[in-house]
């Protein structure tokens, strides 16, 4: 039954209006925004967020809190084989079944029968009120503090873990304890392949493998902090997104007092033997260190991951080869010694420990661009141009994605018929530039970058100096500017519009700095509060048109992309008043997910920005790139 969000009134499931008021039921509240969404729709046009409607419940016998982990394990899972016997029909679990309710408030309709997993019974549900925001929710979104008194034992773990939002922990949805029972709801990963499945593949590659160990590794300095490492060793457990990455369905208390990193070589063996895998060298060498004792933490286990990571991406020249056995061989000693050195006091701390530096590939390569005037402005000075190319060749066993992109974002000035124009002629003068030049599959040299901005820069001037525009009179424009080749990229910027980037791992990084007064100053060694203290702190020191040349130092910078990555261009319109510093969880971070939809995404931002700002002309580029391990690093 779906009930009316305004009159109560349950209606079929197939209802898409009230047949009481005639409200809409195909319409359902976001629970990270609220924004009013379509039931069907996976994710929330507002936010990017996840909408889901079906839910992974985890059910399990209430124990008294203060019996400890193990016990409650044991206790449970003796209880749980005979709970049907033992309680016949007053048992709390016989009520659940096909089409009966979870919850007294009959809001999660069971989708199918529950089943008996370990030690819970999971079960799919249907939020039947998907329009209102959970318990759970309500507390995450107002960041009210969660008495974990009031809720089941399992949700506190879940709860630490999605405060550092990382994508391998399962989102907890609601929880709460009734009849003796206490139930948590969880995202729903049970349709996601499993690690061992796809390990099986004969197109694993011994890189994808050593990052998939590099994420077991972070993951589990993360679980060891709520004593759910067990959930690392349960192989149905381990499973795979949509970009390959390692994520969890759910998690499991320990049931030992102790585990370490030997119970994790343990794991990795299996998942070779299971799989029927053959070992690799670099590997073995590791798992053997495990076994033995010479690699006993963390940082020792990441350490000698990225050293194997190294040889597989070293070249395989003879002379190469020879020398980067013989500096694994020399650091294995030095960590041998390390070890007899430090004896029980070896080193746990985790904070410097190495990640695996992979060889990467381009994965996919996606953008969205759109550009608005604004709720003050009568016309729009901002001006972009999106110039991408994306190439793919699949083989039997492998696939290869080529792409090279130029993305160029100016926000004008100098007034009606001075700042679009200013704007337009240097987006066209650059992209003209880049296509006669650009040719090859290399990123052009910082010289040629700069020569563009040149080019682009002496063509305002010289229409500045052919129409004697003077003072404030003169057009010019900001630049900023994103060069793409595969997973190699290069950023040019004059002025106030910024390049961001947004990985999961470092959230939300601002690449530019401004060019204004405020900014030279901090340079300079003032204070940020006394440097923007001043009246003319946002005062532009750089933009093209105005001068000649001589004036004009562009910055550049060069870097390459080893994680997935989103690259976001913005005029001020949309990056004042820390707008995206401010929201960019709810409107920016969804947006890595391959499933969230990037012209939707940025008019979520175009919104934001009126919202937020609205004051000037809005322009964003969205620029999606993903990653995967390089394959050619193997062969």
């Amino acid at each position: 039954m779906l009930i009316c969000p305004q009159c109560k009134f349950e209606n079929p499931d197939s209802n898409k209006f009230c047949q009481s008021c005639g409200t809409s039921l195909a319409h359902k509240i976001c629970s990270e925004c609220s924004a009013d969404i379509a039931l069907d729709a996976q994710y929330c046009y507002k936010c990017g967020a996840e909408s889901s409607t079906v839910w992974y419940a985890l059910i399990t016998h209430a124990v008294d809190q203060v019996v400890s982990v193990m016990a409650k394990t044991a206790e449970f899972t003796q209880n749980l084989e005979n709970i049907a016997e033992e309680s016949g029909d007053s048992s709390p679990f016989s009520k659940f079944v096909l089409d009966s309710y979870l919850d007294s408030q009959q809001r999660y309709r069971l989708l199918e029968s529950p089943q008996v997993i370990g030690d819970y019974r999971e079960v799919k549900v249907l939020d039947c009120q998907p329009y209102e925001i959970s318990l759970i929710g309500a507390m995450l979104q107002h960041e009210t503090k969660i008495d974990t008194t009031t809720i089941p034992d399992l949700a506190p773990a879940y709860l630490e873990l999605q405060m550092k939002m990382h994508p391998g922990i399962p989102k907890i949805h609601d929880a709460w304890q009734q009849d003796h029972l206490q139930i948590v709801l969880l995202a729903d990963r049970s349709n996601y392949p499993m690690l061992l499945d796809v390990w099986q593949k004969d197109t694993i590659s011994p890189v994808e493998i050593l990052h998939w160990f590099d994420q077991m590794t972070q993951l589990w300095e993360l679980l060891e902090a709520v004593n759910c490492r067990q959930s690392l060793l349960e192989l149905s457990n381990l499973r795979l997104d949509e970009d390959q990455a390692l994520v969890l369905q759910k998690l499991y208390p320990d049931n030992e007092k102790l585990l370490t990193i030997k119970s994790l070589g343990q794991m990795w063996q299996i998942l070779f033997r299971e799989s029927q895998c053959t070992q690799f060298g670099c590997v073995v060498e590791i798992l053997e260190d495990i076994e033995s004792g010479n690699i006993q933490t963390l940082t020792q286990l990441r350490t000698a991951c990225s050293r194997a990571s190294s040889l597989q991406n070293a070249p395989r020249t003879l002379s190469e080869l020879e020398k980067t056995a013989e500096i694994f061989t020399q650091e294995k000693l030095n960590a041998s010694s390390t070890i007899l050195q430090l004896g029980d006091e070896t080193e746990t701390k985790t904070d410097d420990a190495p990640t695996v530096v992979l060889s990467m590939q381009l994965s996919s390569l996606e953008y969205a661009a759109s550009t608005d005037v604004g709720r003050q402005r009568n016309h729009n000075e901002d001006y972009f141009c999106v110039d991408s190319q994306v190439h793919k060749v699949e083989l039997p066993r492998n696939s290869t994605i080529t792409a090279q992109g130029l993305y160029i974002l100016c926000d004008g000035m100098g007034g009606h018929a001075g700042g679009e124009v200013a704007s337009e002629l240097a987006v066209k003068t650059i992209r003209k530039y880049f296509q006669e030049t650009w040719v090859n599959t290399e990123l052009p040299r910082r010289e040629c970058i700069r020569h563009a901005v040149y080019l682009a820069n002496q063509a305002i001037y010289e229409l500045n100096q052919k129409e004697a525009r003077s003072g404030i009179g003169r057009m010019g424009t900001t630049l900023v500017m994103l060069l793409l080749q595969d997973n190699q990229a290069a950023i040019a910027h004059v002025g106030d519009s910024r390049v961001y980037c947004l990985t999961r791992k470092q959230g939300l990084e601002q690449i530019t700095v401004d060019h204004e007064v405020g900014q030279r100053e901090i340079a300079r060694g003032i204070e940020p509060s006394v440097a923007y203290g001043r009246a003319d702190a946002y005062q532009l020191t750089q933009a093209l048109g105005p001068r000649n040349e001589d004036s004009l130092h562009p910055d550049v910078t060069f870097f390459e992309i080893n994680e997935d990555m989103l690259l976001v261009l913005v005029s001020d319109g949309l990056s004042d008043n820390d707008c995206l510093e401010t929201h960019w969880q709810t409107h920016l971070q969804p947006l890595l997910s391959s499933a969230s939809n990037l012209e939707t995404g940025i008019q979520n931002l175009i919104e934001l920005g009126n919202e937020h700002n609205g004051h000037d002309n809005i322009t964003a580029i969205l620029v999606r790139v993903k990653v995967r391990p390089s394959q050619q690093s193997c062969l």
